[in-house]
Parts: C-alpha cells; sequence; structure tokens
C-alpha cells in the first residue's frame, strides 16, 4: 500500500499499440492541438551538432516571426551562457540552419537580418509546384505507345431465305433445279494494331548543371584545417643591450598587471618578440598598454596572449634617412595659365597676355577679310 500507482500513466502504456519493449524508451504520444512546433528529425538527430545547438535551433524555430534572437537575448531566456550560445549559433550557421544577412534601409542605414530555415537540404534542390506529378529521373522522352483501335462487336450475318424455284411447263422435260445460291460473305473489319511508329533520332541530352548553393556558410566548420600560426617576430641581431632590456620589461610586466605573472621558460621565449619591437623604436610604455590592455576573462594563458600579441600587432620599421629625404625633397611647381578680361565683350578667359577672347578675334577677323 506504499506504492503510489499512477493511473494515468498505466491507462497510456496500455493503449501503446503492439507488446512493451523490454528496455529503451517507450513513447506516449499524445496529439497535439495548440502551441506546438513541427521539428524534422534531420534537425532532432543531426549527427554533427551538439545538443545545445539542437534545443537552440528548436528554441528559434518555436518563437514567433520578429523575435530577437541575438546572443544577448538568448541568454535572457535560456540557462545557457553567452558563450555556449554563441558556439551553438556558430554550428547552426555552420550547417545552414542560420543565416546572418546584411541589409541596406532605405534611409542608408546597415541592419544585421536573421534568417533560420527549418529545411536547409531543401534550398539546394529546385522546388515543384504543389499537386504536380514528380518528374522523371532521367530526361530522354519516353516512346508514345500506339493507341490501339477500339473493338467493335462483330456483326453477325443474317441468312436470306433461299428463293423458290419456278414450276417449269409440262411439255417440256423438268430441269434440274438451280442450286440455292448462298448470300454474299458481309466483310468483318477485324482490329490490327497500329504500325510502329519510326523511330526518330534523339540527340543525347547533356545532365542538368549543378545549381549553385542558395546558401554558403559563413563561418568554417570545426573540422576545417586551421592555418598555421605566424612566427614569434624577432630583431635582425638580438645585441646583448635589446635582451637585458626586454628581459627587463618582461620580468617586471606583472607589477604593472597582476594577471600577466610570466615564468623564466616564458621570459625567455618571448624575449626576441620584445627586442624586435624595441628595435622599431617602440617605447616600453607603448609596447605595455599594446600588451596588457583588455585582456579577457579569465586569463588562462597569458604567455599565449603575449605571443599572439606581439606577432599581430607589430609596428612598422621605422623610416630610413633616404625616406626622409623623400620627404623633404620640394616637389615640382606646376604653371597656372592667369585668366584675363576681354576688352570686347568684358568675358574671362585664361591666357598669358591680355587682349580679347577667341569669339572676338574670330569676329575681327571675319570683319577684316569682309573690309578688303
Amino acid at each position: 500500500m506504499d506504492t503510489q500507482q499512477n493511473t494515468a500513466l498505466t491507462r497510456a502504456l496500455a493503449e501503446v499499440p503492439g507488446p512493451l519493449p523490454t528496455s529503451g524508451v517507450i513513447h506516449i504520444s499524445l496529439p497535439h492541438t495548440d502551441r506546438f512546433t513541427v521539428v524534422g528529425n534531420h534537425l532532432a538527430q543531426h549527427p554533427d551538432l551538439s545538443c545545445t545547438a539542437v534545443g537552440i535551433a528548436v528554441r528559434i524555430q518555436s518563437l514567433p516571426l520578429g523575435t530577437k534572437v541575438g546572443i544577448k537575448a538568448l541568454a535572457a531566456r535560456c540557462k545557457e551562457g553567452e558563450k555556449r550560445i554563441a558556439a551553438a549559433l556558430r554550428e547552426l550557421e555552420a550547417h545552414g540552419y542560420l543565416r546572418r544577412v546584411r541589409d541596406r534601409l532605405p534611409s542608408g542605414r546597415i541592419i544585421t537580418r536573421t534568417v533560420f530555415c527549418n529545411r536547409p537540404a531543401a534550398l539546394l534542390h529546385p522546388r515543384r509546384p504543389a499537386g504536380a506529378p514528380p518528374q522523371p529521373a532521367k530526361p530522354e522522352p519516353a516512346p508514345v505507345p500506339a493507341l490501339a483501335p477500339v473493338q467493335e462487336p462483330t456483326p453477325v450475318p443474317v441468312q436470306e431465305p433461299a428463293p423458290a424455284p419456278v414450276p417449269a411447263p409440262m411439255q417440256d422435260p423438268a430441269p434440274l433445279p438451280a442450286p440455292a445460291q448462298e448470300p454474299a460473305p458481309v466483310a468483318v473489319c477485324h482490329p490490327t494494331a497500329a504500325p510502329p511508329a519510326p523511330e526518330v533520332p534523339v540527340a543525347p541530352v547533356a545532365p542538368p548543371a549543378p545549381s549553385a548553393p542558395l546558401f554558403v556558410p559563413r563561418v568554417p566548420p570545426p573540422t576545417a584545417p586551421k592555418a598555421p600560426r605566424r612566427p614569434l617576430p624577432r630583431p635582425g641581431e638580438l645585441t646583448p643591450e635589446l635582451d637585458r632590456a626586454a628581459t627587463a620589461f618582461l620580468s617586471d610586466l606583472h607589477r604593472h598587471a597582476p594577471q600577466f605573472t610570466l615564468s623564466e621558460d616564458d621570459v625567455r621565449r618571448l624575449v626576441p618578440g620584445v627586442a624586435a619591437w624595441l628595435e622599431r623604436a617602440a617605447r616600453p610604455d607603448a609596447i605595455r598598454r599594446a600588451l596588457t590592455d583588455d585582456p579577457p576573462h579569465p586569463l588562462k594563458h597569458p604567455a599565449k596572449l603575449l605571443a599572439h600579441r606581439l606577432t599581430e600587432l607589430l609596428p612598422p620599421a621605422p623610416p630610413g634617412v633616404d625616406d626622409l629625404a623623400a620627404l623633404d625633397r620640394p616637389r615640382p611647381r606646376f604653371t597656372v595659365t592667369p585668366f584675363q578680361t576681354c576688352d570686347d565683350c568684358d568675358r574671362a578667359f585664361r591666357s598669358p597676355d591680355p587682349g580679347y577672347c577667341r569669339d572676338c578675334r574670330e569676329t575681327r577677323a571675319a570683319y577684316a577679310q569682309a573690309a578688303a
């Protein structure tokens, strides 16, 4: 009497068709009448998506049109953190379920639209209108079968009665009776198969070119090969002065940023990178700000972060004496033709000497020819 029995569950299990399995899950499927979303097995059982990505996809698919589905908006609705949600969105984008599209509004503002497709594989195939019969797999035309003529019922010939013989006179010998003439047979039209249609040579049809994918993921999948890392920069010549200055800089770094406490091996490994910065006339305070500003929280590997920033933020080499001399070299001067005012029409025109514009010169030349 101490064990509680769920009568509703027992009744539901009794209605499951077939024998119940001895192990594994037992499905009790009750029809939904409201507040439900159809999810395909290609998403629910995707072999490459994590369970977090599948759950985020189902959550996005169940939301109404126009709902914000950014990282912060989903983090406010779900128990997962922003990092897990961002990783799940990248998985969905890599497999074609999610897409971020930049669009320009009529006002000139650029916005980002988030598009979710519940069946990305269907976008790669041309759609067929509803109710249309399925197209044959091969494009070759099928032979047109000859239509057999409709068989009409065979008419039954009607036998006409034989004509009565005419009696001959008594004085004449009785002639032999004429044989009864059989009625002419009625022609019966038997249906025959139509002659086969002549074979028309059909030009080989080239297979349709594969259509370009409508959706190209912008983020490479996690299994894509990564580009090799760039080596740590090195100075042209690691002099003893540069080595001592770089070692002192790295050893003193933890006083300005406590999270950047380095071991002796890390210092020796990063010395060439700092020496390359010092060789390029970078000041120690500028190097410190570039390496320690805005670190991630929590910072797990400070030496790796310093090596990355030393490589990616390396300043350019200072210009040489020849380059600076080229900047101080005087630029060539260009002669600009001044404006003049026409003595007749007061029109402005460019000319080194004052006088008349082109139209006035042509008019004066025409008058001189006419007077001559």
